[in-house]
Parts: C-alpha cells; structure tokens; sequence
C-alpha cells in the first residue's frame, strides 16, 4: 500500500449564496482578485466563482441566484469545516481591526497564539474565518512548516505547554546553523564585549 502524497491544496471550494454576496466578500473584502467564472459543471443550476487568495492557489465557490445569504454560523459539526485561516503581512494585520471596525463587521480582536496573531470573523454565510500572521520570517532555504517542526520539537523536549516567541528563535538558529556553513571551528554563541 502507498500513499496518495500531497504537494499542497490544490484549491477549497465552498457553497455560496447570489453571485454579487460572493464577489462583494472575497474580493471586496478579502482582496482576492475574482479571476475566473463558468457554470458548475456538475450542477447546471449554479456558477462556479474563483478567487486568488494571494499565491496562486484558488478559493472557489457556488453560487445560486435563487439562495440568499444566511449569517447563521455554519456547522461545527464532525466532518464540517471549523473555520479558513488566510495570511496576512504584519503590516496588512496592524491595520486589520480598524478595517473591520469601518465596515461595521464584529470580530475576536487580535488573539496571542505564541507563534502567530489571529483575528476571527464570519463571512455573510456564516463561515468563520481567521486572518492570520506569524510573528517570524523563516530562514533562507525554509518554510514556516520547518520553523514550526522544529520550534514543536524543543518546545516538547522542554516540557512547554505551546510554542512561543523563545521557541520559534531557538528553531531559527538551530536550522541556519543546519543550513549554512560557516570557516569558524565553533559555532556557539560568545561574547565579544567583556
């Protein structure tokens, strides 16, 4: 038996209400540009909308002119969909509550999550979502999900209860020493001010 091995989401499609709900939402709200439209191929009675969340990949959704929106929050039922996150820059992020507060649209307000910041809110339909940014930049060669690997890693060895801004630095120095070669004979850290 193998694996059927992923290479990254491909796109998320989720069931919209009316067209204009949609594109006035992803793109009007969440700036991702509406870059494609054709009828759902296996339902003639919807469209089919795709938005560009920021790296190519797609956010897709149904819509139906006869369904109308509903802002009752969706199932959280097993097998339902809890909530998207979608990154944001720290600049973007530092003006997000503002930018939710001009539109009149509730939310958590920024939440500490030791290796990233979120604000959560419900789309028209009711589907929570998170905007997200991490509080670290990964080293050259790496990705988020390596500092977070890494970060977990230390963060258990030391009998810590969720990774926090400690963990993240100590994962960083601990990849680029990994990563990059350097002439001295030691690496460790010194002090040249005594």
């Amino acid at each position: 038996m193998r694996k059927l091995q992923s290479q990254g989401v491909h796109h998320i499609t989720v069931v919209g209400a009316d067209r204009a709900t949609s594109v006035d939402f992803w793109e009007g709200v969440l700036g991702m540009p509406f870059v494609f439209e054709q009828p759902n191929l296996d339902n003639e009675d919807e469209n089919h909308l795709y938005f560009d969340p920021g790296d190519g990949r797609l956010i897709t959704v149904f819509t139906d002119e006869r369904r109308a929106p509903d802002p009752e929050r969706t199932s959280t039922d097993p097998g339902s969909v809890h909530h998207l996150a979608f990154a944001l820059s720290a600049a973007t992020f530092d003006q997000a509550v503002e930018r939710l507060d001009e539109r009149g649209i509730r939310h958590s307000g920024v939440k500490d999550r030791g290796f990233m910041d979120s604000i959560y809110f419900t789309d028209p339909l009711g589907l929570l979502i998170e905007l997200a940014s991490y509080r670290f930049e990964p080293p050259a060669g790496h990705t988020h999900a390596d500092v977070l690997f890494r970060a977990h890693a230390i963060r258990t060895g030391r009998g810590d209860r969720n990774i926090d801004q400690v963990h993240l630095a100590d994962a960083i120095e601990e990849l680029t020493a990994e990563s990059s070669p350097t002439l001295s004979d030691d690496r460790a850290a010194k002090d040249p001010y005594r």
